[in-house]
């Protein structure tokens, strides 16, 4: 069986936590184990937050949301109308996201320097952890610039996990 839905939201914060909360009913509703729904609805909310924060400027007042369920996967996009990313962004901002992740001091060689590490370089600074979570808690991340226009479009998918009783299981 397959089910999607789509919102069309306002630029603001407000409309993150909605849309984490319907994601996460429909999932409740469908029969998916909850530790994936919390996966989903997390990486969709910071989908959301960049959309929120990076999405457009003034002019630009919403963003859309859709998510498929198609089988045992969902699929999540989150399209912006901002400036989109540019050329080679997604790869230098992956390759970042890998190479800020601290080792534990045990993984370093005796020899080599410890380089001073700054709460922007953390996983647990305040900005600039969204992607490294999406792409932890799902199975497959994508990012792109919306055809023709601007903005940028994240999707990204998860191979879901049913509970004993659930009525949209995969067959």
């Amino acid at each position: 069986m397959s089910i999607w839905w789509s919102l069309h939201l306002r630029r603001e914060a407000a409309s993150v936590p909605l849309a984490r909360r319907l994601l996460v009913g429909a999932m409740e509703t469908a029969g998916v184990d909850p530790d994936v729904s919390y996966d989903l609805s997390l990486a969709l909310s910071e989908a959301c937050a960049n959309a929120v924060e990076h999405g457009g400027d003034a002019s630009t007042t919403d963003y859309r949301v859709t998510a498929f369920i198609d089988g045992d996967t969902c699929r999540i996009e989150v399209t912006d109308s901002g400036p989109g990313l540019p050329r080679g962004r997604h790869a230098r901002t992956l390759a970042a996201h890998s190479a800020r992740a601290p080792q534990p001091a045990c993984q370093a060689p005796a020899h080599q320097a410890r380089q001073p590490v700054t709460p922007r370089d953390t996983p647990l600074a305040e900005h600039g952890r969204g992607l490294f979570l999406i792409e932890e808690l799902t199975d497959r991340v994508r990012y792109r610039n919306r055809s023709g226009r601007d903005g940028t479009v994240v999707s990204f998918d998860k191979i879901l996990k049913w509970r004993d009783d659930a009525p949209f299981m995969a067959s």
